[in-house]
């Protein structure tokens, strides 16, 4: 149960950070009001880094800048890092 919950936001949080990085790069070519830099890079530390690199990549957005093309392959790395450990501690204890 707890397994299915986890995947569960874990699909929800990287969809929501994919769909951030589609909408931002619109509002930019419209030149809107933008979804901020913080956001982005907030919601990637929630777990939804994969769905950032994701977005990055397919809406060709933020990839020049240094923050999001070196930080979200970072965060990506530290949060597979954790669940490893947090796996690994798990199979220690039960």
């Amino acid at each position: 149960m707890i397994v299915k919950n986890i995947v569960m936001y874990l699909i929800a949080v990287n969809l929501l950070a994919f769909l951030c990085f589609g909408i931002d790069k619109q509002k930019a070519k419209l030149h809107q009001w933008r979804i901020s830099e913080k956001t982005l890079l907030g919601i990637a530390v929630c777990g939804g880094s994969l769905g950032a690199i994701c977005g990055m990549r397919i809406f060709r957005h933020k990839t020049q800048h240094r923050k999001f093309a070196v930080g979200l392959p970072a965060i990506l790395l530290i949060q597979a890092i954790a669940a490893i450990v947090a796996y690994t501690v798990c199979l220690l204890y039960t």
